[in-house]
C-alpha cells in the first residue's frame, strides 16, 4: 500500500498539569475525507493545532509522506502543503475579502508594489465556486455565514495536498453547506486529502471515507463509514447511550402570556413582527440565515434600534432603548457568536458569569464583593455542570460546550424573564447539546421564558413547541407541535408555504 500522506503517532501534548492529547495515533490516506470526531475536549482541535503547527507536540511523532518532520510554524505547514480552516473566524475584519484570501501570499511576496486588480480577479475566481460575495467588501460588513465562506475559500487559495475543516458548516446556510460538499468532493477527487472535523453525523456519513474518534484526549478508534452507525459513533465519542437527544416537550396547555412582541420594526431588516411567548414553553424560531431572525432579537431587547411596535414583558409595555434596558427590564440575549460577543476568553469564569450583575455584588464604598462573586460564579458553573479546573480558570481553556454553559450562566446570574437564545449549541458535541437541551425545558419549566433561533432543523423540531418561521424580515407564518416538519418549515422559509399568522393567543 502507498505511504499515508500523514502519520501521527504517539503524539502528547501538556498545558502545564493539564494533559489535552495522550499517545494518540492518526494517518490521513491520500485522497480520502477522514472524519474526526469527539467531544467538545476530546483533543481535536489540539491535534489539528499541531499537525498546522499553531502548537507543538509534548512527545510523539508526525510524518508526511513517510518522512518524520518538525511543523514548527503555521508557515512550516503551508509549506508541506498543509491548510488549516479554523471554526473560530480569523479573519483581518479592516482588509477587504481579496487581501484577507490571499494575505500568506502576500505576506512572501518581495515586490513593494501590489496589484490589486490582479488580486482582486484571482479572489474573486476562487470565491465564486463557493457563493457570490463581493472580494473588495471589507470582512467587517459581512455576516458570519459569509466570513465563514472566506475562511474556506481562503484555504483554496493554499495549494494544498492536506486541507483540515474545523466544523466548516457551522454558520452556513444549507445551499452554502451543498456548494462546499461539492467542492470537497471535487477535491478529492484531485487528489487532495481532508480531515473534516463535524458534529453533524448526516454530513459525516455523506462525506468521508473513515472516521477516528477521540475521548479525553485519548485515541479510541478508527473505522470505515461503511462499517459503522452514526449512534455506533455517538456511543464510542461519549463513553455511553444517549438515549434522548431532546427532552420532553410540554404536555400541558402553556400558561399565561410572559412576552408579547406586537407590530415591531426597525425600517430596514425586519418589519410588522408580531408573536407572544407563554409560560412553560419554547419558541423556536427558523429560517435561512439572512432571513432577519437575529435581527428581530436584537430588536427585541435593544441591541438594534426599533422605528416601530411595542415589546410587553407581564403585560406592561417596556422602553426599551438599549441592551441594559432590556436586561434591567428581564430581557436577555445569547449571541450567536459565542466568542465575539458571548464570553470573555481572557477572563476568568467567575469575572464572566458576574459581568452582567456587578450592581448587586458591589459593596456600599463601589467595591466588588469577591468573595460574593465567587460563590455567585460556583452555584452557576455547579447547576449547569460547568467542567473546569476551578472559577479562576480563563474561559478560553474551556471547550466550545463549556463555554456555552458559561454563557448562559451570565444570563441567569441576572434572574432574567426572558433568555434570547440565537444558534445555542452551535459547534458544540452531541453531549454538551443534550445537557444543554434539558437545562433548557428545566428553565421553562420554571417559569422563565425561552425562545430559540436556530439554523439546525432537528434542533428546532426536536426541543421547540411551536415555530415561527422568519422569511425577509417578516414572520411568514407559525407551526404548532401537529404541523412541525422539516419541509413545512423549509417551505415556509423559502415562501413556498403557508401556514397561519403568528397570533396574540397562541
Amino acid at each position: 500500500m502507498a505511504e499515508p500522506v500523514l502519520t501521527i503517532h504517539g503524539v502528547t501534548k501538556h498545558f502545564g498539569a493539564v494533559k489535552a492529547l495522550t499517545e494518540v495515533d492518526f494517518t490521513l490516506e491520500r485522497g480520502e475525507v477522514h472524519a474526526l470526531c469527539g467531544e467538545n475536549g476530546a483533543g481535536k482541535s489540539t491535534l489539528m493545532n499541531i499537525i498546522a503547527g499553531v502548537l507543538q507536540p509534548t512527545e510523539g511523532e508526525i510524518r508526511v509522506d513517510g518522512k518524520a518532520v518538525r511543523i514548527a510554524s503555521p508557515a512550516a505547514a503551508q509549506a508541506l502543503g498543509i491548510g488549516l480552516v479554523h471554526q473560530e473566524i480569523a479573519l483581518c475584519p479592516d482588509a477587504s475579502v481579496a487581501e484577507n484570501m490571499f494575505m500568506a501570499a502576500t505576506n512572501r511576496r518581495r515586490s513593494p508594489f501590489m496589484n490589486y486588480r490582479a488580486l482582486e480577479r484571482d479572489a474573486q475566481a476562487v470565491m465564486n465556486r463557493l457563493a457570490a460575495i463581493d472580494v473588495r467588501r471589507k470582512v467587517a460588513d459581512l455576516p458570519i455565514s459569509s466570513q465563514q465562506l472566506v475562511e474556506i475559500a481562503k484555504a483554496l487559495t493554499l495549494d494544498c495536498r492536506v486541507l483540515i475543516l474545523d466544523e466548516p458548516t457551522a454558520a452556513l446556510t444549507e445551499t452554502e453547506a451543498q456548494q462546499l460538499f461539492s467542492i470537497i468532493r471535487d477535491l478529492k477527487a484531485n487528489g487532495i486529502s481532508i480531515i473534516y472535523i463535524s458534529h453533524r453525523m448526516a454530513e459525516i456519513f455523506s462525506l468521508c471515507d473513515r472516521v477516528t474518534v477521540f475521548r479525553d484526549g485519548r485515541y479510541v478508534c478508527t473505522d470505515r463509514i461503511a462499517d459503522i452507525t452514526p449512534d455506533d459513533v455517538v456511543r464510542r465519542m461519549v463513553g455511553r447511550e444517549i438515549t434522548q437527544l431532546y427532552p420532553d416537550k410540554l404536555d400541558t396547555e402553556p400558561g399565561a402570556t410572559i412576552l408579547e412582541v406586537d407590530d415591531l420594526g426597525d425600517g430596514d431588516r425586519f418589519h410588522a413582527v408580531g408573536f407572544t411567548l407563554r409560560k412553560g414553553e419554547i419558541l423556536g424560531i427558523g429560517g435561512l440565515i439572512g432571513s432577519g431572525r437575529t435581527e428581530i432579537a436584537e430588536g427585541i431587547c435593544g441591541l438594534r434600534p426599533h422605528t416601530a411596535g411595542t415589546v410587553r414583558l407581564h403585560g406592561a409595555a417596556q422602553a426599551i432603548r438599549a441592551y441594559a434596558d432590556a436586561v434591567k427590564a428581564g430581557i436577555v440575549y445569547l449571541s450567536e457568536d459565542r466568542k465575539g460577543s458571548g464570553v470573555f476568553l481572557d477572563l476568568s469564569i467567575a469575572q464572566n458569569i458576574s459581568v452582567l450583575d456587578l450592581k448587586s455584588l458591589t459593596g456600599p464604598l463601589g467595591l466588588l464583593d469577591r468573595r460574593a462573586e465567587a460563590a455567585l460564579a460556583e452555584d452557576f458553573a455547579k447547576r449547569l455542570a460547568v467542567r473546569m479546573g476551578g472559577i479562576d480558570a480563563p474561559v478560553k481553556s474551556l471547550s466550545g460546550g463549556n463555554q456555552q454553559k458559561v454563557a448562559i450562566a451570565k444570563q441567569l446570574a441576572v434572574k432574567p424573564k426572558v433568555i434570547l437564545m440565537d444558534e445555542p449549541t452551535r459547534g458544540i458535541d452531541v453531549g454538551a447539546k443534550t445537557e444543554i437541551h434539558r437545562l433548557l425545558r428545566e428553565l421553562a419549566r420554571a417559569g422563565i421564558g425561552i425562545v430559540v433561533i436556530s439554523s439546525e432543523m432537528p434542533e428546532l423540531l426536536g426541543l421547540c413547541d411551536r415555530v415561527l418561521v422568519v422569511r425577509e424580515g417578516r414572520i411568514a407564518g407559525e407551526l404548532g407541535a401537529k404541523e412541525m416538519t422539516e419541509e413545512a418549515v423549509i417551505r415556509l422559509a423559502s415562501g413556498l408555504g403557508t401556514a397561519r399568522a403568528a397570533n396574540h393567543a397562541a
